[in-house]
Order: C-alpha cells, then sequence, then structure tokens
C-alpha cells in the first residue's frame, strides 16, 4: 500500500490565533536559539553542542510557530538520512524536534505539522521517513509502523594472531579526522543502517555518556564502544571504508570481555550472536512502501539516533 493512502482526509486547519508560521529557519540566529530553547524546555536535551561542530544540519527542512515574542511554540524538522536497507540504498529523511509548548496543546497544530512535513517530503522524493516517539499513535494514521529494533549478543569470538592495537580518539582534537572516515564511510550493516548521516553521529559523541572511539591501526575505522556493569563489551557503531570483524575489534582493543552486545546487526562482524527484542519508552517508526521494509531482525545504531 502506498503510505500516502493512509493520510487522514481531516484537513481542519489548526487554532493559529496569535502565531506565525515559519519554515527553513535555522540559519536566522534568533530562530535558531528559539529551537534549542524549546528542546531544553521541552526534552532538556541541549544541542548547543552542534554550534561547535559547524552548526545546524544543512539538509534540514523545519516547520514552526512562533508567537508574538519569537518563541518557538510548535515545530517538526525533517533532514535527510539516507538509509541501507536490504543491501539498496533508499533515500530516507529523519523526523525530530517535534514539541508543543504545553500551553499550546489541543489545538491541532502538531496535526497540521505532521501533514506539511509530509508534504515536503513527498515533493523530495523520499522513499521513507523514520522517527522515534513515545506517542505512537500520533503518527499511525498517518502510515508510520512501529519497526522492532533488537541487539544483539553472544560469545566473545576466539582472538588468533598478533593484534594490532588501536588508539583512543577524541571527539574535540580528532575532529577532522572523525569528518573524514563519516565521509568515507561504510553502512556498518547491510541488513540496517544510516548510509550517512555525519553530523548527528558526531553530535552523539557529545551526548552519550561513557562511550570510547577507537581508531584501527590501519586508520580506516573507528570504532564506538563502552564496556557495561558486569563486563560486557557493548559495540555501538563503526565508521569508515570498512567494515572489521569483532574478533580483530576485541584484538585490537586489547580486551578480554566476559561477552559480546552489539547495537547493530552483526551481519558484517563474521560473530553468530543471539537476537534479543529490545525495550525501551520510545518506539522507532518508519514510513514506507511494504516492500522497503527490512526482512529480519534490525537495529539502529546510537550514534544515529535522533
Amino acid at each position: 500500500m502506498n503510505p500516502s493512502e493512509k493520510r487522514p482526509a481531516d484537513r481542519k486547519l489548526s487554532d493559529r490565533s496569535g502565531l506565525f508560521f515559519r519554515q527553513d529557519y535555522f540559519d536566522d540566529p534568533a530562530g535558531w536559539l528559539a529551537i534549542k530553547t524549546l528542546l531544553i524546555d521541552i526534552f532538556n536535551v541541549d544541542i548547543s553542542a552542534l554550534d561547535g561542530l559547524g552548526g545546524h544540519d544543512r539538509t534540514s527542512f523545519p516547520s514552526a510557530y512562533f508567537d508574538g515574542d519569537g518563541r518557538c511554540i510548535a515545530n517538526l524538522s525533517a533532514f535527510s538520512m539516507p538509509l541501507m536497507i536490504d543491501g539498496r540504498v533508499i533515500k530516507a529523511a529523519g523526523w525530530q524536534s517535534g514539541a508543543v509548548r504545553p500551553e499550546y496543546r489541543g489545538r491541532g497544530l502538531y496535526q497540521d505539522l505532521i501533514r506539511i512535513t509530509l508534504d515536503r517530503c513527498e515533493e523530495r522524493g523520499l522513499e521513507a521517513i523514520v522517527l522515534y516517539t513515545d506517542k505512537p499513535g500520533l503518527y499511525t494514521p498517518h502510515g508510520f509502523r512501529i519497526l522492532p529494533q533488537y541487539s544483539f549478543k553472544g560469545p566473545t569470538p576466539a582472538i588468533s594472531g598478533t593484534p594490532r592495537p588501536a588508539r583512543l580518539l577524541d571527539i574535540n582534537r580528532d575532529l577532522d579526522l572523525l569528518r573524514k572516515l563519516l565521509a568515507d564511510r561504510m553502512p556498518v550493516s547491510s541488513r540496517f543502517a544510516v548510509a550517512d548521516q555525519r553530523l548527528m553521529f558526531l553530535l552523539n559523541c557529545h551526548l552519550i555518556e561513557d562511550i570510547s572511539l577507537s581508531l584501527l591501526a590501519d586508520g580506516e575505522a573507528v570504532v564506538v564502544w563502552r564496556m557495561t556493569d558486569n563486563g560486557a563489551f557493548q559495540l555501538l557503531d563503526i565508521a569508515g571504508s570498512r567494515i572489521p570483524s569483532l574478533a580483530e575489534i576485541i584484538a585490537a582493543l586489547g580486551i578480554a570481555p566476559a561477552s559480546v552486545e552489539t547495537l547493530v546487526p552483526p551481519d558484517r562482524l563474521s560473530w553468530e550472536p543471539t537476537v534479543i527484542e529490545g525495550s525501551g519508552s520510545e518506539a522507532f517508526m518508519m514510513r514506507a512502501r511494504d516492500e522497503l521494509f527490512p526482512s529480519g531482525p534490525t537495529c539502529i545504531s546510537p550514534m544515529a539516533e535522533f
């Protein structure tokens, strides 16, 4: 079924009294400050680290309502996020920063923004849209479906040969190197992965606690990882021109974990894990033609979360 066929017929206008509609306003310093303030006020998420990374994603196309004082009252942003799904790169977008200030809820503003943003995505010929939400019922009437997320757990792979040690990277000192690796990256999975979203990876380096970034000795890949409280090695992502095996990664890091968990599909890691169904407060949803939905258990790297 074409997702556009699922869109509700109700096109009733929202209550916009006293508000001003704006689009593509991130280049305006006052507008950029207004969206940052909205996200802190509603989600307690500070995206100011983007200012040190060159600013907002230039592929973004936000739509929003502002009040007369310049406050962002309601917003929904979309941005380019090509996806690898079952061996094919598709043109996709992520939706983020969807919020309405409490005193303005119930006026239909957010449903208005959903319809507007859907139209803008269709104008761009996007094949899929993905988002995270704790309110999936807002999106199912518009053709979005929950795409279950999984993790992959198993024993530590056997190490052979003499390992070449990796070196730790620093997000600030090694920013240019990280950008190069992200520009040349191979998707971490052929089953389901982000094909290109550099800025989100770098922002998550600032937002996600207790992660390490290690550059393999050949300089072709950086591994994002951490150790859990129970001594397990957790792989969050790999960015580079090749995807090393899990055994090579463990050997390069010089660790001997009790077990391994990957938060990316393991089809390129030369390792056979157990599939564990995920749990969490937010659902990952996708809007696309039925044939574009991945055929097996998937997850999206935490470094691509938005």
